[in-house]
């Protein structure tokens, strides 16, 4: 918790102290208080109490640990992609999937006075969500852990040639100003984040809603086997909103895939397309069954 900058650690520990009271009703969350994931906390789950933690790890350990009862994380952004190490934290933390939500992200420039700035810190994911914006200015964006813990450091440093990218709600926060608003390239900017805790939800779920099943898989290493492994969704009529590839380790010998299907378990459509997955893969592992929160298609 100290690795906070210093103008967010009074925040940080009251959010903190409030979690600490009621762990079950607490949702954790990457970042200072004003970034992103604080707000889509809040708006996601109105009823619980926020607390943020310096890095994804932090917070999924938070649920592990008791500390909160759920954790929310962005799992993808519509302009910038996947959020960086998200499919390789999720199957690695034991957590299960219970939800998702989808927020509109809008971004301002801020700094101590209003410019010119010579270089801007945020979170990769903002930077990327700016970088036309940043290049027309000449403003040389610089990586830091979250979008308000940003513009927590540049309170800090009160550097006036140093800016951040954060929510407007972090000039308020830690006293900077706004030198420009809607500063993210696109105005349909949009991140998908996912509830998670310890015990899945899906049979909570009701009939009459769409659920969304979430699962990884490693097909074996044999000639068209991820051909194979996807052919059992397509002959059962189960929809499948996403496949993505990544590395597992450093041999590049295995791949695993991050998939999203339209379905629940206990359905016979989807149980014998993901058994027919399973059969041309090295693992399968479901992270989660939760009602869809946004149409697809």
């Amino acid at each position: 918790m100290r690795s906070f900058p210093g103008p967010a650690l009074a925040i940080v520990d009251r959010l903190r102290a409030a979690a600490e009271a009621n762990p079950t009703q607490a949702i954790a969350f990457q970042g200072s208080p004003g970034a992103n994931s604080h707000r889509a906390a809040t708006e996601a789950r109105p009823d619980a109490m926020p607390l943020p933690c310096f890095s994804f790890e932090d917070a999924l350990d938070a649920v592990k640990d008791g500390r909160a009862g759920q954790a929310i994380i962005p799992i993808e952004n519509s302009q910038h992609g996947r959020v960086a190490d998200i499919h390789f934290l999720l199957p690695e933390s034991g957590l299960s999937i219970v939800g998702e939500y989808f927020m509109p992200i809008h971004h301002a420039l801020m700094g101590v006075g209003k410019g010119p700035y010579e270089a801007a810190y945020s979170h990769p994911q903002a930077l990327g969500q700016s970088r036309s914006f940043l290049r027309k200015r000449g403003i040389v964006p610089l990586s830091y852990a979250d979008t308000a813990g940003a513009a927590a450091y540049v309170a800090d440093k009160g550097d006036p040639t140093q800016a951040a990218i954060a929510p407007a709600i972090a000039a308020e926060l830690y006293g900077l100003d706004i030198a420009e608003n809607h500063v993210e390239d696109s105005p349909d900017n949009m991140t998908r984040f996912v509830i998670l805790a310890d015990k899945p939800t899906f049979l909570t779920i009701a009939p009459e809603s769409k659920a969304v099943t979430t699962f990884v898989f490693e097909v074996k290493n044999i000639p068209a086997a991820l051909y194979k492994a996807m052919g059992g969704f397509a002959t059962n009529g189960v929809n499948m909103t996403k496949l993505e590839s990544y590395q597992v380790g450093a041999s590049f010998s295995a791949t695993m895939f991050y998939a999203d299907i339209i379905g629940a378990p206990g359905d016979p459509a989807v149980d014998r397309a993901l058994e027919e997955c399973a059969f041309y893969s090295k693992e399968l592992r479901i992270l989660g069954t939760y009602e869809q929160a946004r149409p697809r298609g």
